[in-house]
């Protein structure tokens, strides 16, 4: 009796390595337009995105949040980023035309787009109702303040070519203060508000410290 042939399914494919791998070529696609070279020096849309997984992640852990909606969001938030302010827009069609091709379950799809299309803005004037939405956003946010903001922005800054000086790069941090003062108070969960804070703190405090050791300050009023 011959032997029948197997036909796979494209639905069998697994979701997170298939939105991964999704995430990581329009990832690199980013850096070598606005870095030139076949191996650009550094992958920010990488950087920022798995931050914000890692973050989007442990929110829903706190908060109670479903999970897969979470996490295939957090990955594909940014995947449509050449979009500009269209990009949740864009992103939220590209989340259903690719998780349908994979095992992610097919009902919790729709929900996924709707967090992505959600997560637009660096502060709100109305919070977002939708738990998972809030926590997208909560992490996306977070991701931005603080120190891990500060290592992410610098490369950046010194990879465009301006010649801007350490002072300069402080001072242009320093300017995101007024955004990221309402950012810190737009933050929906809990946990996000807590954290938000005290990233802003530290992260003030860093510039502080790097702006005293340029002057020479830590040279002054040393014992005898």
């Amino acid at each position: 009796m011959p032997k029948t042939k197997k036909i796979s399914s494209s639905k069998n494919k697994p979701w997170r390595k298939t939105v991964q791998k999704a995430m990581k070529k329009a990832a690199e696609t980013e850096a070598r337009q606005r870095f030139g070279g076949a191996e650009p020096l550094f992958d920010y849309r990488w950087e920022h995105v798995t931050a914000v997984v890692t973050l989007a992640l442990k929110l829903a852990e706190q908060t109670g949040a479903d999970v897969e909606v979470v996490e295939a969001a957090a990955w594909l938030h940014d995947i449509r980023k050449e979009a500009g302010p269209k990009h949740p827009q864009e992103g939220a069609k590209f989340a259903h035309q690719i998780l349908p091709k994979t095992d992610f379950p097919q009902e919790k799809i729709g929900h996924v787009a709707r967090c992505i299309r959600a997560h637009m803005g660096l502060w709100r004037r109305k919070p977002l109702k939708d738990l998972e939405a809030q926590v997208l956003w909560d992490a996306d946010k977070l991701a931005k303040i603080g120190l891990t903001s500060l290592f992410h922005f610098m490369p950046v800054t010194i990879m465009r070519g301006n010649g801007r000086t350490t002072q300069k790069l402080i001072d242009d941090a320093r300017a995101n203060n007024k955004w990221m003062t309402k950012t810190v108070a737009s933050m929906h969960t809990a946990p996000a508000q807590k954290a938000a804070k005290k990233r802003l703190k530290r992260f003030n405090k860093l510039l502080n410290r790097l702006e005293a050791e340029l002057a020479g300050d830590d040279l002054l009023n040393l014992p005898g």
